[in-house]
């Protein structure tokens, strides 16, 4: 199993993080569920981290069977649409996202 996951690093505008994750919820989450090959889709929201970590305001995870699965969701025009309003709520945001690959060794 492969889990590629996006960490938004910053902080969301102040008096914006309801309608940051109602974005998240209502926009962001179906276009998530329809990339080719997931299998599980989870968004977590930050809600306490140790004092000296960087601020992380989210965290999305996808499941994907293989790497090649990966590969292929990549290349999806579906990740086109999530991209677009991905876009459209970092104007909600400061700070950065970017995206890491794991690859879940235990449990088997």
């Amino acid at each position: 199993m492969f889990t590629r996951s996006a960490i938004f690093e910053g902080t969301i505008h102040k008096g914006q993080e309801e309608a940051f994750f109602r974005m998240v919820e209502e926009r962001l989450l179906p276009v998530w569920k329809r990339m080719p090959n997931a299998q599980a889709v989870r968004v977590m929201r930050m809600v306490d981290s140790d004092p000296d970590s960087p601020d992380i305001a989210m965290v999305q995870e996808i499941d994907y069977p293989t790497m090649e699965a990966v590969k292929e969701a990549l290349a999806s025009p579906v990740r086109l649409e999530g991209r677009a309003i991905t876009d459209e709520m970092m104007r909600m945001f400061d700070g950065r996202f970017y995206h890491v690959v794991y690859n879940r060794i235990a449990p088997k």
